[in-house]
């Protein structure tokens, strides 16, 4: 059979007309994919901005079905999700990131690094730390290291967070030698726990060469000494601190009388805690002082005069309940009620708050046990802030 060519003449227009049809039709549909996509992620960003944030969570979500292989629209949402604890979501999307061929490595990474926030803030501290340290020798390495250095914290593993600590001072993201010394002073802690006191020791005196104006090395070593004897050594020690640190001399003024007592060294420790008071006053230092006078045989009302001379400096109802303890008043019968009544107003003055987030507590504590910082606690009392 003869092919008939006026066929083909006849099918080229055919198909090119077809051909031209199915570009149109594309074209279009291409278009509206494109107009929408844009239209929902403003939106949502519009709601963003206008904190509302289910809303905006609606927007992306269209934006991400219109749109799927847009990374961006994934990572918003993500982040989204986290900020409003639904770690769960957060997890799924930035997870669903992850398993995409077509992603490029950085977006892996930043994928990975936001995946491990989910974790963190989920308190999947485990899958955290997984997550973190595939970040090494990312673009994303000092802020994962940051963040697991914050995931030790929490979990008080003090060798680790010492070991990220270190990287962190030797690639200069900052100092950490402060943070560095109260890893060490924690972990010999838990060796003295164990009774392993060499250890321990070794550690402190560590702490102390790294971070030489930090007080809490000091402290402990002197603590360790006393128990063991050496308060003639404790009392070196404590007395450095006055030099390096005399912010800390509240905390430490306690141990110096109990040192000074101990070593039979009252002469020499009352004058440098009384030259210490006359440059800052403090209600720790004072007690000290009233403690060591009485201890060298001046009569109670001589050496509760310093309560009387703190009181010309400033108000202070810590103060004055302490020299009413020890006076004989008119009604003498009344004292005890007048004197409760005044040691329950006081309580509240004699705490330690935390200057981060105002958790107060009785104790002075290192690390905040409220919201986790360091070196929050002002060494002095509420009542002299």
């Amino acid at each position: 059979m003869d092919f008939d060519i006026s066929w083909l003449l006849l099918g080229l227009p055919v198909a090119f007309g077809l051909g031209w049809l199915a570009s149109r039709f594309d074209l279009r549909q291409l278009r509206l994919e494109n107009r929408r996509a844009p239209k929902a992620y403003f939106r949502g960003l519009n709601f963003l901005l206008n904190e509302q944030q289910d809303q905006a969570i609606d927007s992306f979500i269209e934006a991400v079905q219109n749109d799927p292989d847009t990374s961006e629209l994934h990572f918003a949402l993500g982040n989204l999700f986290r900020r409003r604890g639904e770690y769960e979501r957060a997890v799924r999307v930035h997870q669903h990131l992850l398993s995409r061929g077509d992603l490029s490595v950085d977006d892996r990474h930043r994928a990975h690094h936001a995946l491990a926030l989910d974790y963190l803030r989920a308190g999947l501290l485990d899958r955290a730390e997984a997550a973190l340290l595939k970040l090494e020798g990312t673009r994303f390495e000092p802020e994962a290291r940051l963040a697991l250095l914050a995931n030790y914290e929490r979990s008080r593993d003090w060798e680790h967070a010492a070991n990220v600590a270190k990287k962190l001072e030797d690639s200069d993201q900052g100092s950490f030698s402060g943070r560095l010394a109260h890893y060490q002073c924690e972990q010999a802690l838990s060796l003295l726990a164990a009774h392993e006191t060499d250890r321990a020791r070794a550690l402190i005196e560590q702490a102390m060469q790294g971070a030489p104006s930090a007080p809490r090395p000091r402290i402990l070593l002197a603590q360790l000494l006393a128990q063991h004897g050496q308060h003639q050594e404790a009392l070196a020690i404590l007395g450095k601190i006055r030099e390096l640190a005399a912010s800390a001399m509240p905390l430490v003024a306690p141990l110096l009388a109990q040192g000074a007592i101990a070593a039979d060294k009252v002469t020499e420790v009352l004058a440098m805690l009384q030259a210490h008071y006359l440059e800052t006053p403090s209600i720790d230092v004072l007690e000290a002082i009233v403690t060591l006078e009485q201890q060298q045989g001046v009569s109670s009302q001589e050496a509760r005069s310093w309560y009387l001379r703190h009181l010309e400096r400033e108000p202070s109802l810590v103060a004055a309940a302490h020299w009413i303890a020890g006076e004989k008043l008119e009604h003498e019968q009344f004292h005890p009620l007048v004197q409760r009544a005044l040691d329950h107003a006081v309580k509240p003055l004699t705490r330690y708050r935390c200057a981060a987030c105002g958790f107060e507590a009785k104790q002075h504590f290192w690390n905040c046990p409220g919201c986790q910082a360091w070196d929050s606690y002002p060494t002095r009392r509420v009542e002299e802030l």
